[in-house]
C-alpha cells in the first residue's frame, strides 16, 4: 500500500468521523431548540385541559361588591384570552394566599376596555376570567373556591392594556 493510498484512507476516515460528530451535534442542538420552543407550551396545554373541565361546570357569574384591593392582576393582549408566562407569579401568589387562609374564596373579576362591541368585550372578559380560573385549577385550587364576577368595562385615565385584565381577590364566602 502506497503513501497516497494511506493518505486517502485517512482522509476518508477523518471525513466519516467529522461528519458523524457534526450530525450528532446538529441533532443535540436541534433537540435543545425544539425542547426550548415547546417548554412554555406545556403549562398552556395543562391549562387548556383544565379549561375544558372547568367549562363543563356551570358558569355562574356573581354580583359581588368588593371592598378590598386586588391581591393580583393578570393582563391580556388585545382580543385574546390567552395567559402569558408573566401571569405565573400572580397565580402563585394567589395559591399561596388561599393556602394561608383556606376559609376564603377567590373572586375573579374580568375587565375590558370600552372600544368595540360591548357584548363581545363582555364575553372576552368572561373568557379571560375563565382562563385564570383554569390555571388556578391546574395549580390545585378546588373549583368550588373560585367565583367569577360579572364582566365590567373600564374607563378613565388608564391605558387600554390596563383595561384588559383580570383582578384576583380573596373574599369571604357568601
Amino acid at each position: 500500500m502506497s503513501d497516497d493510498d494511506r493518505d486517502d484512507s485517512r482522509k476518508v476516515g477523518l471525513w466519516v468521523v467529522f461528519s458523524s460528530v457534526a450530525v450528532l451535534l446538529l441533532g443535540v442542538l436541534g433537540f435543545a431548540v425544539v425542547r426550548t420552543m415547546k417548554g412554555p407550551a406545556a403549562p398552556v396545554a395543562q391549562t387548556a385541559a383544565a379549561a375544558a373541565s372547568a367549562a363543563e361546570a356551570t358558569d355562574v357569574l356573581v354580583d359581588y361588591a368588593t371592598t378590598t384591593a386586588a391581591l393580583a392582576t393578570v393582563y391580556f393582549e388585545s382580543g385574546s384570552a390567552a395567559l402569558h408566562a408573566d401571569a405565573d407569579p400572580a397565580l402563585a401568589e394567589t395559591v399561596k394566599a388561599l393556602a394561608a387562609d383556606p376559609g376564603k374564596r377567590i373572586l375573579l373579576s374580568g375587565y375590558h376596555d370600552s372600544t368595540g362591541d360591548p357584548a363581545m368585550n363582555a364575553e372576552l372578559a368572561k373568557q379571560r376570567a375563565k382562563a385564570v380560573r383554569a390555571a388556578l385549577l391546574v395549580a390545585g385550587i378546588p373549583l368550588n373556591q373560585v367565583l367569577l364576577r360579572k364582566p365590567e368595562s373600564t374607563t378613565g385615565t388608564g391605558t387600554e392594556r390596563e383595561a384588559r385584565r383580570v383582578e384576583i381577590r380573596l373574599v369571604d364566602p357568601q
